[in-house]
């Protein structure tokens, strides 16, 4: 039996050997000798299955054995019909096609909202700061390359983009148009944020936050209804555009990923094979994930193992081709929109011209310290505030703290540029190696008017004044990006953490990397650089240093490794450094894994309390399953139903008494001789059905779930046979199976629950919420906070 709860996440009951869950509707009311006879089978008049069977209720967990077993039946029945007729074999093959051709629509669609969101995030950033007066939908960067009168020395000012102080006053400078300026960028941030706050609120309450940890516990095989719906897609697809905009310290990566899912499951619905199995529709997400990594970074490989890594809990070969192609398409698809306007697809493009020399490991790997040390604090403290958030009276006011978190980072970004502007921006930046074209202030050298080196080849050189303003710009960056991002996800509007997580690694990068460049140049002869840094050579590249700050502080926060290294050589064109970003992502993440074990996402799972059994989790206590199952001492005996000696009240009344999802069926109450399982949802219509269907089935009519009736008095009325929706093959394990074992099971067959016996005899149950809550146990954890909030 499984407990079920009301508004809380249950285990459901049953695994149907049979397959299709339709099978079960030729349970018979007919008597002993029509039962001989072969006839009286009650429901083999009804073409169509009941409404609602074989799906699954809300906060349900699926049953992977079910669903694999249903789509086996479906494919063996489809094979069979097809040697029948060329129209049976068309549609075969149309059968086999559609997993392609949902992977091609999910591609094309994730790819052009994610081109959408690209380009309206540009716009609607820049229109915080001013507006293109030849075209007001332009951006500030797309504003001037269409003007004739843009110098190379001033391609970032234009006539046509005029700021809002200029626009209102006619002054570009002075004090007064700064506060204008500041004040306006204020009001922008605040109604972008409320009205990203308002809709999530209004209309999709599902499409806040990241969407990676209940994609992650969905693909487990949870079912949140609505998370993945078409109102989820279209308000998270706007809001998310609004959230970014607002410049709030997020990104729209992790986003893109429930994006994309809302597009699998929309193209899923369209066909039977995945709307109606929810281990296919699974498979189907799956790939819809890494479609979604793909447009968010530009790189489809590392969406595929992305998906692979992180998120996917079951992922067969034939799921990674179809995550490939998936990925592929949305890729082209983004690439064809061309929304950074450089003809490439990475969102970081990088092109260092010097090679990275093996003394240089040791501050990447101090580097990977730093991502894990970051990381460790940013998910303790996030955790310790959206905890405090769920119990206390902050959490009713969602609208006035997204106000609030706005206003404060919008008032102190403002005056320093390297917050005010976009983080894509800003890691743009700072990944950027200084050629003699660049303007930024972080490519303030000084310079040798006798150097005559070519262009690709500038040698290191002295730091001049806007290289040293600019570290401790970016000093302050770094320590406001470490805060306010700590306070920003979690919040009640789409918010990924992928980009602040590297902007964070990337201004602590580019800061060591300067510091190595100078250290260097002014001490040349020292024995750590004699061997590869000579006077007038190109030694130091501090944008690599940003670049592999950035990987560890993205693994510190999620724990990814080989799936994080390949993002990032995608992401940035830079595959001659990988040994580097190897390094500082393996050092990052031994360095979290010392403080504790979850990645964010695992860790807002736990927070609420949602029922994902981690593949990564260890078990190692000495417990047996009778220290686990229910009953427990103390506790009334199971609740069972017998195979041919209970009548339709008494099923009736144990329905209504209890709360249990699925019943044990046995032998007699005196044996205790276990027999199958049957499933709540499925005896409640049957029998509504029987009533309806079938004169002769009242309260007192026996049901039996054996193939032959019991011996009855011809006085008593039809009794109703029920073996059809009988699991007979019941996953068990016996009293002294180590947890070890069972938790294993549970994980790798996805199961929902399994019985316990001891020489055939029944005993109890464990159920997957009951392993959750023992592991809660067994780490010292509060085990009542494994249900679903």
């Amino acid at each position: 039996m499984v407990k079920k709860k009301k508004a809380k996440w249950t285990q459901m009951a049953t695994i149907e050997p049979r397959g299709l869950i339709s099978s079960f509707m030729g349970f018979s009311a007919a008597t002993p000798t029509e039962e001989m006879n072969g006839a009286g089978n009650l429901m083999d008049f009804l073409d169509e299955p009941f409404p609602d069977v074989g799906t699954y209720e809300d906060f349900h967990t699926i049953d992977w054995l079910r669903e694999k077993s249903r789509d086996t039946d479906r494919h063996r029945k489809i094979t069979s019909k097809s040697k029948e007729s060329m129209w049976e074999l068309i549609k075969s093959l149309l059968d086999a096609w559609s997993g392609w051709v949902v992977m091609l629509l999910i591609g094309l669609l994730s790819g052009t909202l994610a081109g959408v969101i690209d380009l309206a995030v540009d716009w609607m950033t820049d229109l915080k700061e001013g507006v293109c007066l030849s075209a007001f939908w332009y951006s500030h960067e797309q504003c001037c390359w269409t003007s004739n009168e843009t110098t190379f020395d001033d391609r970032d000012k234009c006539p046509q983009w005029q700021k809002w102080a200029e626009l209102m006053t006619g002054h570009a400078e002075g004090a007064g148009a700064y506060v204008l300026n500041y004040f306006l960028y204020v009001l922008w941030a605040l109604l972008f944020s409320f009205l990203a706050v308002s809709l999530v609120r209004v209309f999709a309450p599902y499409a806040c936050g990241s969407g990676i940890p209940e994609i992650k516990t969905i693909l487990s095989g949870f079912i949140i209804r609505g998370y993945l719906g078409k109102w989820t897609l279209l308000i998270k697809t706007v809001t998310l555009v609004l959230a970014v905009s607002s410049g709030l310290s997020l990104g729209k990566e992790g986003p893109l990923v429930h994006v994309a899912c809302c597009c699998g499951n929309l193209f899923c619905s369209l066909f039977s094979k995945y709307s109606k199995n929810e281990g296919k529709r699974r498979e189907v997400l799956s790939a819809a994930a890494a479609a979604g990594v793909s447009v968010a970074f530009g790189a489809p490989i590392g969406g595929v193992l992305f998906s692979l890594e992180e998120v996917s809990y079951y992922f067969p070969l034939k799921t990674l081709w179809r995550s490939f192609f998936a990925a592929l398409v949305a890729a082209f698809t983004l690439r064809s929109i061309n929304p950074f306007g450089n003809s490439r697809l990475v969102l970081f493009y990088v092109e260092y011209h010097t090679p990275w020399y093996m003394a240089e490991l040791v501050p990447f790997i101090l580097l990977g310290v730093f991502g894990g040390l970051w990381g460790t604090l940013f998910i303790r403290a996030n955790i310790a505030w959206c905890r405090r958030r769920k119990t206390t009276q902050l959490g009713k006011y969602p609208v006035l703290e997204v106000i609030a978190v706005t206003g404060i980072t919008a008032v102190l970004a403002y005056p320093n540029p390297y917050t005010r502007r976009s983080t894509s921006e800003l890691i743009s930046e700072l990944f950027n190696d200084c050629g003699a074209l660049e303007s930024s202030q972080l490519c303030d050298y000084i310079n040798n008017p006798n150097m005559s080196r070519p262009v690709d080849d500038i040698p290191d050189r002295p730091a001049g004044p806007g290289v040293y303003n600019a570290l401790w710009q970016l000093a302050l960056a770094l320590i406001f990006k470490i805060v306010i991002t700590i306070f920003t996800f979690g919040m009640k509007i789409p918010s990924g953490l992928f980009i602040p997580s590297m902007a964070v690694g990337a201004i602590a990068g580019r800061i060591v990397g300067i510091a190595v460049e100078q250290m260097a140049y002014h001490h040349h002869d020292w024995i750590i650089f004699k061997n590869w840094c000579r006077p007038g050579a190109d030694c130091v590249t501090p944008g690599l240093y940003a670049m592999v700050g950035a990987a560890a502080c993205l693994g510190g926060v999620t724990r990814m490794t080989v799936s994080l290294v390949v993002i990032m050589f995608e992401l940035t064109g830079g595959l001659e450094y990988i040994v580097p970003l190897m390094a500082a992502a393996v050092t990052s993440k031994w360095v979290a894994d010392a403080f504790g074990k979850e990645g964010i996402y695992e860790s807002h799972i736990q927070l609420n309390g949602y029922p994902y059994l981690d593949v990564r989790d260890e078990f190692t206590h000495r417990t047996l399953a009778t220290d686990v199952m229910r009953p427990r001492r103390n506790d009334p005996p199971l609740a069972v139903l017998t195979q041919d000696s209970t009548t339709v009240e008494d099923v009736e009344t144990l329905i209504k008494d209890t709360d249990y999802n699925g019943f044990p069926v046995v032998v007699s109450r005196e044996s205790e001789r276990l027999i199958g399982f049957v499933q709540r949802r499925d005896l409640t219509l049957a029998i509504k059905n029987a009533r309806q269907k079938q004169d002769g089935v009242v309260s007192s009519s026996v049901v039996y779930f054996t193939e032959d009736a019991p011996q009855l008095l011809a006085s008593n009325p039809q009794p109703l046979k029920l073996r059809r929706i009988l699991n007979l093959s019941p996953f068990t394990v016996t009293d002294h199976t180590p947890m070890e074992t069972v938790v294993d099971i549970f994980r790798k067959l996805g199961l929902r629950q399994c019985l316990v016996t001891r020489s055939g005899r029944l005993l109890g149950i464990i159920t997957k919420k009951d392993v959750l809550r023992h592991m809660a146990q067994m780490m010292n954890q509060d085990p009542e906070s494994i249900m679903f909030n």
